[in-house]
């Protein structure tokens, strides 16, 4: 695991074999924006440590949604600090593993990279201790913005930082070689609507689920990307 930088004294990117979490501090009080994969804890609270910082901090654990790469190690976490599980309402049920994990509707050029997506560990039931709407706002990073952004799973979401410029967009858009609508979609144009609606936030800094943070120009990068015409890879 890579511990990156994004914002100094403030949002730093945790990047794991497959996808990534990003952990945004308020003083010394922390929140986790996913998870990584499972057995991933240990790592996890070891970047937090070599940061000067207390894992027993971590005040929360807010899940974009559902896949095993983003919410593997929450449920380890949770049970060794205390922090509090967050998601949205749609999505609970299959991150407590009541309900299973919705099936993408893969084009044929995502098929290869399904299949590496696959060898993620499989995530354990792991609680939920708030189910969240569209914008509710959550106690970190000076009002944290929850944005419903459905079609790469039901319940997907976005979490916006006005105060700072943040957006953290989970797999409703990727960064890998080119900012780009997110792939695995259960709904693909439900997705390209919620593409347009977290590029229309206009932030200074938009996360990634996949791919680097875009630090530069990053409003005008999102609008472009969201009203292009879809190309592939």
């Amino acid at each position: 695991m890579d511990l990156v930088k994004v914002i100094p004294q403030r949002l730093y990117m945790l990047r794991f074999p497959i996808g990534q979490a990003y952990l945004w501090r308020d003083g010394e009080d922390l929140t986790l924006v996913d998870s990584g994969h499972a057995g991933a804890a240990p790592e996890i609270e070891e970047a937090i440590r070599s940061l000067g910082l207390d894992p027993a901090r971590l005040e929360r654990i807010v899940l974009t949604h559902c896949h095993g790469d983003h919410i593997g190690a929450a449920e380890d976490l949770a049970g060794r600090w205390g922090s509090r599980v967050v998601a949205h309402r749609l999505e609970a049920p299959v991150i407590r593993g009541e309900r299973p994990v919705p099936d993408p509707v893969l084009l044929d050029w995502e098929l290869p990279y399904y299949e590496h997506a696959m060898t993620v560990p499989q995530a354990p039931p792991t609680r939920v201790d708030q189910e969240v709407e569209d914008g509710e706002v959550l106690p970190f990073g000076d009002g944290a913005v929850v944005v419903h952004a459905p079609g790469h799973t039901p319940g997907s979401i976005g979490i916006h930082l006005p105060h700072h410029g943040v957006l953290f967009a989970g797999d409703c858009i990727a960064g890998v070689g080119q900012v780009m609508l997110g792939v695995f979609n259960v709904d693909r144009e439900q997705a390209q609507a919620s593409f347009r609606r977290l590029a229309a936030l206009a932030p200074a800094v938009a996360c990634f689920g996949h791919g680097d943070p875009l630090t530069a120009d990053a409003a005008a990068v999102l609008h472009a990307a969201s009203t292009a015409e879809p190309a592939l890879p």
